[in-house]
Parts: structure tokens; sequence; C-alpha cells
């Protein structure tokens, strides 16, 4: 594991200006495509096991790989509290637009299922060096700063969030220590919702999710399928399965979807 840590190039780009200007954290390999797209979750980093093992992967394969950490993120700058959906999203365009070229496999994980959703829109409406050629997404969270948080959330934390500006929220993942969920985050997230229509991405998808996830219910990415065109949508159901996904038999899923589109 750390051999494929290790030969993978670090580089960081500047994205943003003034006050918002960060500088990115970017692994990346050389090699052919379909070249492969790590998109992260909420609070996660490209050192995560599911990332690494990617990495690994398309170094046996002799594939291209690109994995970055979000602004506020890793290794990259910037302060997790002033992170949107909206700012995570350009930090992925800037790394996809610098690094990436020819058709790309975008393989988001949890929050990084929303940004790879919205990352393929904005591949398909720019005239950029790379295109899509699909999407493998692990517990996808599309929406959830709406569905999955601020909807579920009681009143007195939504009051908290609206009148101090954030709430800290206690987390299970990490270092266990509570995190910012920021109104900023919540009212900048309305602006990429996409469940609410047809998400039409002209290209395979690939849902893995597990039935036992706490945080994102399997309810959820199957609202997500029914917003894809069925010609080319799979989802697998991981009966035993937590948000994770880490588990070894997990990983081996997720490579072989990759390896399935391409």
């Amino acid at each position: 594991m750390t051999s494929a840590i290790s030969d993978a190039v670090l580089d960081f780009i500047d994205v943003g200006e003034g006050s918002s200007a960060r500088r990115i954290a970017v692994r990346s390999r050389p090699g052919k495509g379909p070249g492969l797209v790590w998109l992260g979750g909420f609070k996660s980093d490209m050192l995560g096991g599911k990332a690494v093992a990617l990495d690994g992967w398309a170094k046996d394969h002799g594939r291209a790989v690109v994995r970055f950490d979000y602004s506020g993120h890793g290794e990259s700058s910037g302060d997790f509290a002033d992170g949107t959906i909206g700012r995570w999203l350009e930090d992925s365009v800037a790394v996809v637009e610098r690094f990436c070229d020819g058709p790309q496999i975008l393989i988001g994980s949890s929050m990084g299922g929303w940004m790879a959703l919205l990352l393929a829109r904005e591949i398909r409406r720019r005239t950029s060096k790379a295109s899509l050629a699909g999407l493998v997404l692990i517990a996808p969270a599309p929406d959830f700063t709406e569905e999955l948080m601020w909807k579920n959330f009681p009143p007195e934390v939504k009051k908290e969030i609206e009148t101090k500006g954030f709430w800290l929220r206690p987390s299970d993942y990490g270092d266990g220590s509570p995190y910012p969920i920021t109104r900023n985050l919540i009212e900048e997230g309305r602006n990429h919702l996409v469940l609410g229509s047809a998400i039409d991405l002209g290209c395979p998808v690939r849902i893995l999710q597990g039935a036992q996830d706490p945080d994102v219910p399997w309810q959820h990415a199957f609202a997500l399928t029914h917003r894809l065109p069925a010609d080319d949508v799979v989802l697998t159901m991981i009966q035993d399965g937590d948000h994770r996904l880490s588990r070894p038999q997990d990983i081996a899923r997720i490579l072989a979807a990759v390896a399935e589109i391409g």
C-alpha cells in the first residue's frame, strides 16, 4: 500500500482568487485510459483505504488515476468550515481540467457521489480535454445537505444553525471530534440539488450501496436510480454493507465495477 502512495506524483494547484484562494493537493499517476478520478467524501481525504486501493489497482493495470483533497480536507489548504458544495465542485473541475485527458471514469464515495454527478454535468457542458466514460458511485449522497441533514435536523439544531451560523455535529469517523455544519453549507447546497429532475449523463453508471448504512439509507440510492436513464444503470445492494464499504470484499466489488465500465 505504501508503494502505491509513494509513486503517485504529488502536485498542488491554485484555485479561486482573493480571500477564497486555496491550494489543492493532487496525486496523479500517468497511464492508459479511460482515466480514473477519485472523488472523496465529506471530511475524508485521498489517503483513505478505498482511494489508495483504487490507486494500487490503477498502478497494477497501467491506468491513469487522479486523486485530490477538497479545500479544507487532507493536504489541501483552506478551512473546512468555509467549504460548500459549490466550492468543492470548483476544486473538482479545476483538477479535471488540469490533470485529465480523454475519457474518464468518475468514482465518488458518499458526498463524492454527489460531486461526481455535478462534475459529470460540468464535463458535458464544457469543451475540455476530458470526457465521460462512466460513473461508479459508492453509497452516493446527492443532495445530502438538504435531504439527509436539514430535513432531519431537530428544531433546536436548525435554530442553532440559523442563529449562530453553525452547529458542531458529533462524529463517529476520523478522530471522533465534532465538526461544523454551517448555514452557508446548507444554503449554498440548495444551488446544486439534483434529485428533483432527471439526471441524463449519457454514460454507464454503477452504484454500490450498503443495506446497513446508517448515514445514507439505501432508499436514497434507490431514489437516485429513478433519476438516471435506465439503459445502463446498475444498483448493487450489499446486504451486510455499512457506509464505509471499505472491507476487502467491498473494495473488490468497487474495482470490479470500475473494470466493467472500461
